[in-house]
């Protein structure tokens, strides 16, 4: 017995240990699988973890109905919202198709990556943000290496120089104090494909229809900016 007892523990000790490990490690990181869902009509894919959604819903001429949506106990709940949206003046156009200096506003979900804006940051906003400075331009060059990025004339890298009226000429920040008060970058073209058009933002309206961005009030751009959280990687959805 003592013989046959030294037997089963020299084969316990040889045979594979139970895959305990690896089967906690795959409840762990369970497989995922982009999702597409319609709020408000719009068309939205969403990210890994998204919780926050903002819909443009194009209704007429340069004009659109912007919402911020959140995901509730499994549910997405409108919270913001205004009609007096705006996208470019030369309409909409699939992402993907657009060509600088169109005035087109991309359809599409993008990433809501980063802010900045005229005033000194607050505590309340999660987002990345920088505070524009003298010198400060987007850069639109599709010569430069830093094409559809933030950048200042000091750093060079770019032809800041170039009048407004040039194809090249990159988008001085400072010029628009009002509608870049509060301003939220997306992703567009984030790969930097030279033509597709560059400095996409979601900002505070101006006088009429943008360039290619989305805008909406004031007040809703600074409640914007205090509820977007990154951990919740927020979206945005334009759609017809």
């Amino acid at each position: 017995m003592r013989r046959a007892a030294i037997v089963l523990l020299l084969l316990a000790a040889l045979l594979p240990a139970a895959p305990a490990a690896a089967t906690a490690s795959a409840e762990a990181a369970p497989s995922y699988r982009a999702r597409t869902v319609t709020l408000d009509g719009v068309g939205v894919r969403l990210r890994r973890n998204t919780r926050q959604v903002v819909t443009v819903n194009h209704t007429s001429g340069h004009r659109a109905r912007v919402v911020l949506w959140m995901l509730r106990k499994g549910r997405w709940v409108a919270g913001l919202r205004t009609t007096d949206g705006r996208i470019g003046y030369g309409g909409l156009v699939a992402g993907t198709k657009r060509r600088q200096g169109t005035g087109t506003t991309p359809t599409g979900t993008y990433d809501l990556r980063s802010a900045f804006g005229t005033h000194r940051r607050t505590s309340a906003w999660d987002l990345p943000y920088r505070r524009i400075r003298k010198g400060d331009f987007w850069v639109q060059d599709n010569a430069s290496d830093f094409y559809n990025r933030y950048r200042n004339q000091r750093q060079g890298g770019f032809r800041w120089w170039l009048p407004s009226s040039h194809d090249d000429a990159s988008e001085r920040l400072t010029d628009y104090g009002r509608q870049y008060e509060y301003s939220i970058v997306l992703d567009y073209n984030w790969s930097q494909v030279r033509r597709r058009g560059s400095g996409i933002f979601l900002h505070v309206n101006g006088r009429g229809a943008t360039a290619g961005c989305v805008s909406a009030p004031r007040s809703m751009l600074r409640k914007l900016m205090n509820r977007l959280d990154p951990d919740r990687d927020p979206v945005i959805a334009i759609g017809r």
